[in-house]
């Protein structure tokens, strides 16, 4: 496979400096764009994320969307992938031993391109994580890290337990997110989706979902959970019902309305 790695078009192997705080302290920062017929599809959206999220880290990295279409353009035609996932990484770059950060950076900007269905509507049965909880207190919740031990972890602990994915809950045992994808309930008629306030990451398909749908920000408790009359969630690749949580069956334990309505919108530009 080739990478778009700095300007440059190389193979993705040994392409990475081993001493880049991206490796060594995990300092970075990522998008998963969709990508179909040759265009990534809501740039603007992810970019407009991607900049806040630098801002919160402090990278001096500035990337408009003629590099990714550049970037794009060249991995279309070594890789030769019409539908997939166009994942932008933006790095530190390398630096001394240590927490702390030179005063200027060299950031490391990668892109690489691989085939993934924007149409899988496959029915989720998940656990709530036990071994993890995520922290609505960081900032770091907000924003699209390379750091992503605790969905690593709960992830882990799915396929342990037999499940496809894992919810993960806040430090105050409220609903937050899956482990790389937001979620939706449909609760007494209502569909809701968790604040930001409480750790879920601010999602381009749930920014969709929320504008379409006008749904409100609440609280999602353990008990509202188990009581939804369906629950589904939203990534920029998919958008995917949950059919079960911790083996109990959720609404009549097949996909909803809801999810099946809008199951469509990743293969969109909107």
């Amino acid at each position: 496979m080739m990478i778009w790695l700095n300007g440059e078009l190389i193979p993705a192997k040994g392409s990475i400096d081993a001493t880049d705080r991206g490796v060594t302290l995990g300092d970075g920062i990522f998008e998963t764009i969709a990508f179909k017929d040759g265009a990534p599809l809501r740039l603007d959206r992810h970019l407009a994320r991607l900049a806040s999220g630098l801002n919160v880290l402090e990278f001096s990295a500035d990337i408009d969307a003629d590099v990714v279409r550049q970037a794009a353009a060249a991995l279309v035609g070594s890789n030769d992938v019409r539908e997939g996932a166009l994942r932008l990484t933006v790095l530190r770059g390398s630096g001394a031993r240590g927490v702390l950060p030179a005063a200027m950076d060299n950031p490391t900007v990668m892109f690489s391109l691989t085939p993934a269905s924007l149409c899988d509507t496959t029915p989720l049965n998940v656990i709530i994580a036990t071994c993890t909880r995520r922290n609505d207190h960081s900032p770091m919740s907000r924003i699209k890290s390379t750091n992503y031990g605790d969905a690593i972890l709960a992830r882990m602990e799915a396929d342990r337990r037999g499940a496809d994915d894992a919810l993960i809950l806040n430090t105050r045992g409220t609903l937050a997110e899956a482990t790389a994808a937001n979620v939706f309930c449909v609760i007494g008629g209502a569909l809701v989706t968790p604040p930001l306030s409480d750790g879920a990451l601010p999602g381009v398909m749930r920014e969709i979902m929320m504008e379409r749908t006008h749904a409100p920000e609440r609280s999602i408790s353990m008990e509202d959970l188990l009581r939804a009359d369906e629950v589904f969630v939203t990534s920029s690749l998919s958008i995917r019902p949950v059919v079960s949580i911790d083996g109990q069956t959720i609404g009549d334990g097949q996909p909803g309305l809801r999810s099946e309505h809008f199951a469509s919108l990743p293969v969109t530009a909107t």
